[in-house]
């Protein structure tokens, strides 16, 4: 019984971690074989905005479904359809004869990885059980070493075509371990049932509202800074070598925090003090780019990214702040369908921003206002307290 507990285990923990290790690299890697891919279709520069757009604005709308799907299909299921549409869209997209047919494949790749962002989290908190900390310390790490690869492939292969389809069978290796799962359960599919008593809407939980809002900037400081840091440093001096640098360092800080972060949330009372923290750090290394860009260009990079474990936070906070997965399903789509149509706007904003203005320093002091403000939220967040409680008085005082 003992050996096959520990089989069972292992197995939970490949599965996270393929799923982890697959939710980044299809939408970074489009960004560092862009300019191939447009000159491919000759694509005009709107249509390329588009497709950089595509992931935050399906991340947004798609999200919303995975709680209604899971309900049908069971968490399992759903994830398994959720793969599947990865794995089509991903071998089919370099296949198309235009930028149109392109966007859409990609839609349908952004399409499974939203319902994953958002049913991960509470399959983790219905099939881990004692392990779920452990498992959730593996999707948190190696989501960050998926992010952290994405860029790296043009180094593999000249084609653009190739470093897509690298990514395409990371994608299929996923779901011979998911199918095994889902056709495992010696039961018909549990769908997500919401108790009546938890029913209520999460705008009225100050808990669930600062968990969004939390994750909302600092997902809007992530894209910013992997749409920007580049050309803000080049714009102050910098090599493309040295900026190159730079943002990987920012990308690669997220792996130690993916070690720490979820055991942090677990074992500590204080998460809301660490939080303040790496805001805090968010706010110096903007301050940094703003006076001293080139002084330590590094240094302010790393702190950019000690500062992003503020998003590895907000994941280990949705299954940590509530009790039934059901509820962990439910904060998981409220929180990232709200907050990633916030971090949307943002690259846009900058981009509109910086051509009015011409320089960056107002837009320096803006974003750390916002990580200011995000640490603040951030400590609401971060304080004891359960989703499912709030829910629950609001039914009583029904």
């Amino acid at each position: 019984m003992a050996r096959m507990t520990q089989h069972r285990g292992l197995i939970l923990a490949l599965a996270v971690g393929l799923a982890a290790f697959n939710l980044r690299p299809a939408i970074v890697a489009v960004g560092s074989v862009l300019d191939q891919i447009s000159t491919a279709y000759d694509a005009p520069g709107t249509l390329s905005g588009l497709l950089t757009s595509l992931p935050g604005i399906c991340f947004a709308l798609f999200g919303v479904a995975a709680v209604p799907l899971s309900r049908r299909l069971g968490l399992t299921g759903t994830l398994v359809l959720a793969m599947s549409l990865e794995v089509i869209g991903q071998l089919v997209r370099p296949l198309m004869g235009n930028m149109w047919g392109f966007i859409a494949l990609t839609g349908l790749v952004v399409m499974g990885i939203a319902l994953v962002n958002v049913l991960l989290p509470a399959w983790v908190k219905s099939a881990g059980g004692r392990a779920s900390v452990r498992l959730m310390t593996i999707y948190t790490t190696v989501l960050s070493v998926g992010m952290f690869l994405g860029p790296l492939s043009p180094m593999v292969t000249d084609s653009w075509r190739g470093v897509l389809w690298i990514w395409a069978a990371t994608a299929a290796l996923q779901l011979p371990v998911w199918i095994w799962l889902w056709r495992s359960t010696p039961t018909a599919p549990q769908p997500l049932r919401t108790p009546e008593a938890l029913h209520g809407t999460l705008w009225r939980s100050p808990l669930a509202v600062a968990i969004m809002v939390f994750f909302g900037l600092q997902s809007m400081n992530a894209y910013i800074q992997m749409g920007w840091l580049p050309t803000i440093l080049m714009d102050a001096g910098a090599s493309s070598q040295v900026a190159s640098i730079s943002l990987a360092l920012v990308g690669g800080l997220g792996i130690i925090g993916g070690m720490i972060v979820p055991r942090i949330v677990a074992r500590s009372a204080h998460t809301h003090w660490v939080i303040v923290g790496f805001a805090t750090c968010t706010a110096t290394g903007y301050l940094g780019l703003t006076y001293a860009p080139m002084s330590a260009p590094y240094l302010w990079s790393a702190l950019l990214g000690v500062g992003g474990f503020c998003f590895l936070m907000a994941l280990a906070l949705m299954p940590a702040r509530t009790a039934a997965p059901e509820v962990t399903a439910r904060l998981s789509a409220f929180v990232q369908s709200v907050g990633y149509l916030l971090a949307a706007a943002g690259p846009l904003l900058v981009g509109a921003a910086h051509e009015a203005l011409g320089r960056w320093e107002p837009i320096l002091w803006a974003l750390l206002l916002s990580s200011v403000v995000m640490g603040i939220v951030g400590w609401r967040a971060g304080r004891e307290g359960s989703v499912d409680a709030q829910l629950a008085g609001q039914a009583g005082t029904l």
